[in-house]
């Protein structure tokens, strides 16, 4: 999704991360920076973990439908061969 829009701007070769990051030290200053790369750094990892557990939740909710799936097929398999039995009985 992201890609059209980097796309529109080019590549990022080393001179313009060199302009990034000197545009990045004169808004924050020199202070500031390693403060900045730390909330930077946690938000990354929250961001991380958030998705994680996502993606865990997305994966446990699908193996559940999965499980009644099976289930219901297993159910349907068993309540027909009565009525199987029964109908041999009758042909006999």
């Amino acid at each position: 999704m992201n890609a059209p829009i980097l796309a529109a701007f080019g590549p990022l070769g080393t001179p313009e991360l060199i302009i990034i990051a000197v545009l990045v030290l004169v808004m924050f200053g020199a202070k500031k920076l390693p403060t900045f790369a730390r909330s930077l750094g946690r938000s990354v990892k929250e961001f991380q973990h958030a998705k994680t557990e996502f993606e865990s939740e997305m994966h446990k909710a699908a193996e559940e439908v999965e499980r009644e799936k099976r289930e219901a097929l297993s159910d349907k398999s068993t309540a027909s061969k009565p009525v199987e039995r029964q109908r041999d009985h009758q042909d006999a």
